[in-house]
C-alpha cells in the first residue's frame, strides 16, 4: 500500500508542529511556505549584525515542544537550548513604579504587600482559580478538537462553574484590589489578541501556565527554535518548500485533491492549512461554493487587534532593562477600549519592549543590543489608516517615549530600525484586516464556535494555527497541531 501523503500550507509554529506529527506517524508530508524562510509570524530579520525576532518571543510550556521530538525518540535539547527568563516580565507604570513578575512566591508576596497587603491572599486565591482553569481548559481541552456542538455542551458545566462568561479582568478584580496589580494580572489576554475586559475568564489560565513551567527563550532567538523544528521535520524525511506560495486548493468530488503551486498541480491525500483562516477560505478555496460560503461567514466575525512593531538595534547594551518589559501608559481600560472599539488611533499607547540581549548577547554585535517594541493598535477594518504615513509617525513617537522614560540616549545610539505595520500583517502575512492574532478570543468565538480543526464540508481539509481551536500563542497553535494531527491520523486512508 502506498504511503499516505499530506500537504501543510504555511510553516509557522502550527504548520511545523503538525507536519512533524504527521511525518513522525509515517505520513509523507510536504510543507509549503510562501516566504523565503520558515516561521510565519516567527520570521527573523538580520541587519548589520543584529538579529531581530519578528514575532513571538515568550516561550511557555516547553513540554508541548519536547513532545514533538519525543514522538520519534529525539530530544529538544539536542536541537536547541532553551534559557530561563527571570523575571518573566517587568511591568512599569508612568508613576515610576514597577513590578517584577517572577516565578517565586516569596518575591511576589513581598512586592504585592508593599502595594496592598490584603492582595497577598487575594493573589493566592486568584492563582488557585487560574490553576483550576488551567487544569480544565488547557490540560484537558487544549488539544481536543471541538467538531460538534455536543462536545461544547459536555464541556459546558465545568466552564460554567469556572465562570467562563466573565471577563479576565472581572475575575482578577474579584481577588485583587490594587489597580496596578489588576493590570499586572489581567494583561495576559492581550498576548493572544484578547481584550482583558471582554475575553473569557478561561484565558486566565495563561497565568497558571507560566507559573507551572516558567518563561523561556531559545538561545539564538525564537528563529533558532523554528530552525530546530525544521531540522527535526527534515530529519524525519519531510519535505519543506520555501518561496512556494499556494495559489489554490483544488476540490473535486467534495474532496481536497491537490494544490496549485506556481503552475504545478500537486496531488495529496490530505490538505491542512496554517495560513490565515480567511485567506484559506477566500483566496485558496474561494473558487468553490464551500470556500466562498465559509469566507463570508468568517468575515462577519470579530477579529483581534493589530500591532505596530519597531525593530531597532543600538550601539550599546541596555543593562537597566529586563528581557520582557510591559510599559503601561497613562490609561488602561480606556486605551484598550479605543484599540478594540475606537474609530481613530489613540494619541497615547501602552507598549511591550523586548530586550533579548539581556538573556542572549549573541543577538547583537559585541557591545550592542537588539530590541523590538510593539504597540497594540486597531485592525484595518476598524480604523483604515494609511500606515505608510502613520507607521513612521507613531514609531517616532514611541522611540521618543522610550528614550525619555526607559532608554536614555536611544536616538544617539540608534544603528538600524525597521517598522512592521497592520498593512504589513495584511500584505506580508495574509492576515485578514491586518489582525495580528486572527479571530478575537471571546467566548462566542472559542472552542466549538471557532473554525473547526477539520472542515465541516470538505472532509479531508484541515485547519491548524491561531484561527482554530484552541487559539493564538505558541502553546495554542502547538496544541491545535496536536488536535488536528489526531483527526488526520484517525481518518480512513
Amino acid at each position: 500500500m502506498p504511503l499516505r501523503t499530506a500537504a501543510v500550507i504555511g510553516a509557522g509554529f502550527g504548520g511545523l508542529a503538525l507536519a512533524i506529527r504527521l511525518q513522525s506517524a509515517g505520513v509523507q508530508t510536504t510543507l509549503f511556505e510562501a516566504r523565503d524562510k520558515p516561521g510565519g509570524r516567527a520570521y527573523v530579520w538580520h541587519d548589520q549584525g543584529f538579529t531581530f525576532d519578528a514575532g513571538p518571543t515568550v516561550i511557555t510550556d516547553p513540554t508541548a515542544l519536547e513532545e514533538l521530538f519525543q514522538l520519534s525518540g529525539r530530544r529538544l535539547s539536542d536541537y536547541v537550548e532553551l534559557l530561563q527568563v527571570s523575571p518573566f516580565y517587568r511591568l512599569c507604570w508612568e508613576d515610576g513604579s514597577h513590578f517584577d513578575y517572577a516565578n517565586d512566591q516569596a518575591t511576589l508576596d513581598a512586592q504585592i504587600a508593599t502595594r496592598e497587603p490584603r492582595d497577598v491572599q487575594g493573589y493566592r486565591d486568584f492563582l488557585a482559580y487560574s490553576r483550576a482553569v488551567f487544569e480544565h481548559g488547557y490540560l484537558r481541552l487544549g488539544s481536543v478538537p471541538f467538531l460538534n456542538f455536543r462536545s461544547m455542551v459536555q464541556a459546558g458545566p465545568q466552564l460554567a462553574r469556572l465562570g467562563a462568561w466573565r471577563s479576565v479582568h472581572d475575575v482578577v478584580a474579584r481577588f485583587i484590589r490594587d489597580e496596578h496589580l489588576r493590570q499586572a494580572f489581567s494583561f495576559h489576554s492581550l498576548l493572544v489578541g484578547g481584550n482583558p475586559f471582554e475575553t473569557s475568564a478561561i484565558y486566565a489560565l495563561i497565568h497558571a501556565l507560566e507559573r507551572e513551567w516558567g518563561v523561556w527563550f531559545p538561545r539564538g532567538g525564537t528563529g533558532a527554535l523554528v530552525q530546530a523544528l525544521v531540522r527535526l521535520f527534515q530529519d524525519l524525511g519531510g519535505t519543506l518548500r520555501l518561496d512556494a506560495p499556494v495559489d489554490r486548493i483544488e476540490v473535486e468530488g467534495g474532496q481536497a485533491r491537490a494544490l496549485r503551486v506556481q503552475g504545478e498541480c500537486l496531488a495529496f491525500d490530505q490538505v491542512a492549512s496554517n495560513a490565515d483562516v480567511v485567506h484559506t477560505y477566500d483566496r485558496l478555496l474561494g473558487h468553490v461554493p464551500e470556500g466562498a460560503r465559509e469566507a463570508r461567514r468568517l468575515k462577519s466575525k470579530r477579529f483581534s487587534m493589530s500591532l505596530l512593531v519597531v525593530h531597532f538595534g543600538l550601539a550599546r547594551p541596555q543593562p537597566q532593562l529586563a528581557h520582557h518589559t510591559v510599559c503601561f501608559g497613562p490609561r488602561y481600560r480606556a486605551l484598550i477600549d479605543d484599540i478594540f472599539h475606537g474609530k481613530e488611533l489613540a494619541e497615547d499607547f501602552s507598549l511591550y519592549l523586548h530586550a533579548p540581549c539581556v538573556t542572549d548577547p549573541s543577538l547583537a554585535p559585541p557591545g550592542c543590543s537588539s530590541h523590538y517594541v510593539l504597540a497594540p493598535v486597531p485592525h484595518l477594518g476598524q480604523v483604515p489608516l494609511d500606515w505608510s504615513v502613520e507607521g513612521p509617525r507613531l514609531a517616532g513617537r514611541i522611540l521618543d517615549y522610550l528614550e525619555r522614560r526607559y532608554m536614555p540616549g536611544l536616538r544617539r545610539d540608534l544603528v538600524t530600525q525597521r517598522i512592521f505595520t497592520p498593512a504589513d500583517f495584511r500584505d506580508t502575512l495574509g492576515a485578514h484586516l491586518g489582525s495580528a492574532f486572527s479571530l478575537e478570543p471571546v467566548l462566542t468565538q472559542s472552542a466549538w464556535f471557532r473554525p473547526h480543526n477539520r472542515d465541516d464540508a470538505i472532509p479531508n481539509l484541515y485547519i491548524v494555527g491561531a484561527g482554530t481551536h484552541p487559539g493564538a500563542g505558541v502553546p495554542g497553535v502547538v496544541g491545535s497541531a496536536k488536535a488536528t494531527a489526531r483527526l488526520m491520523l484517525e481518518a480512513s486512508p
